[in-house]
């Protein structure tokens, strides 16, 4: 992949990450609303010698969208 890849890769997650921040800062406002989905319970694995736990679960709120659009428009600047 190429340099300009990973920076719009690292941008999305630093967008995605500030803004389910914002978004659980200002809890109860429009900020906050959004969706949870994924693993509720995780998945374990247990081979007797190694135990293996698999889960993931993601959080979307329109913070987070938000700050991925602006990631999105900073990263279109610095191109």
């Amino acid at each position: 992949m190429k340099k300009w890849n990973w920076t719009l890769i690292i941008l999305v997650l630093i967008g995605f990450v500030i803004g389910n921040f914002i978004g659980t800062y200002f809890d109860g406002t429009w900020l906050d609303f959004g969706r949870s989905f994924g693993l509720t319970n995780p998945v374990v694995l247990d081979m007797g010698f190694i135990i293996l736990t698999f889960g993931l679960t993601i959080n979307i709120n329109i913070a987070s969208v938000l700050g991925v659009v602006i990631a999105l428009v900073l990263y279109r600047f610095i191109r």
